[in-house]
């Protein structure tokens, strides 16, 4: 079992539900979230609170799942990524789940 953890801008929500209806992912959470870009490499932690208007509206997907069907999503994931012009591909992490109750 791994842990996935999905990230899109919220204008290609629906095109992350069709991937993970076709992987055949059908338990999983999602939350609308802010997402960030800084011009400089200033330390995010070091201003927590930004002020910048480089917001981006996106959603956080998650879910415990078998590695065969995050393979599946994972390639997908990368087709749909080549083929959109967009500065903000979906983007994807998996890790181990050590231990569960």
């Amino acid at each position: 079992m791994k842990l996935l953890i999905v990230t899109a801008v919220k204008a290609f929500e629906k095109e992350a539900l069709k991937l993970f209806k076709t992987a055949k992912i059908s338990a999983f959470s999602s939350g609308d979230i802010n997402g960030f870009k800084t011009d400089d490499h200033e330390n995010l932690i070091d201003n927590w609170f930004s002020s910048s208007n480089h917001k981006v509206q996106s959603v956080l997907f998650f879910t415990f799942e078998e590695q065969h069907k995050i393979e599946v999503l994972l390639d997908q994931l990368n087709e749909f990524n080549k083929e959109i012009k967009s500065d903000n591909p979906m983007k994807a992490i998996v890790l181990p789940i050590e231990r569960f109750v």
